[in-house]
């Protein structure tokens, strides 16, 4: 009747005053991965739009955008303006297509890297994790 816990408490020939524990990762649950990935992947997409929006705002601010507009009018012969295509609106629809694609991307890679991992176990036989409390 000797557990795990034993078996390792007999292995140790010297004595710690720290408790140590080793684990192994034998399984991820599937939809366990797929609700944190997809919890990564909100983060991750509100944080693209708001960096969107703030590059935007110092871009805007410092002018660059009107001297680029410029310097494309000397060269067309139409004045094709610039700011019709990179205005606040364009920009944050822009923000939300690339947050959306991130979204599904990251969410679907999450679910992949869990069954990957979970198929791999099965030749390797997990991962070897060790704790202890200091």
């Amino acid at each position: 009747m000797s557990s795990v816990a034993d078996k390792l408490a007999k292995k140790s020939s010297r004595q710690t005053s720290a408790k140590q524990v080793r684990l192994r990762l034998v399984y991820i649950d599937f939809w366990s991965a797929v609700k944190l990935s997809f919890l990564a992947s909100v983060a991750l997409a509100i944080v693209t739009v708001v960096s969107f929006f703030l590059i935007y705002m110092v871009v805007q601010t410092t002018g660059l955008i009107a001297r680029v507009d410029e310097f494309f009018r000397s060269f067309s012969e139409n004045g094709v303006s610039i700011t019709e295509f990179v205005g606040l609106p364009q920009v944050m629809a822009f923000a939300a297509v690339v947050a959306i694609l991130n979204l599904i991307v990251v969410t679907v890679l999450g679910a992949v890297v869990a069954g990957i991992y979970n198929l791999a176990v099965k030749v390797t036989g997990g991962l070897l994790v060790g704790f202890t409390s200091n």
